[in-house]
């Protein structure tokens, strides 16, 4: 059950994220919360198979920081890829 812990901070960690860095009009807004609850959930899950309990305090803080580092690599990739589509698909379509 704690690990809906894990997917509120990774959703909420997403979300403040979505507003801090640039490019979020070429991205959903449910795109970086969704991703970081999905990537806390995946970190509780390895974490919890690799047999790290909730009373080991390494699983919160890892639930917390993966996302933090994750999702603003992910966001930046995918705005530099959407911009770099947008771009060319202005030159084919002969858009100014």
């Amino acid at each position: 059950m704690e690990i809906l812990l894990g997917f509120i901070f990774g959703a909420t960690i997403g979300g403040v994220l979505h507003f801090l860095q640039p490019g979020r009009d070429a991205r959903g807004v449910a795109l970086a919360p969704t991703l970081g609850a999905a990537v806390s959930g995946i970190t509780w899950l390895v974490l919890t198979w690799a047999g790290i309990g909730t009373d080991n305090p390494w699983i919160w803080v890892l639930s917390i920081v993966v996302p933090a580092v994750v999702v603003p690599l992910v966001l930046s990739v995918l705005t530099r890829t959407r911009a770099t589509h947008d771009a060319n698909e202005r030159l084919r379509l002969k858009i100014a």
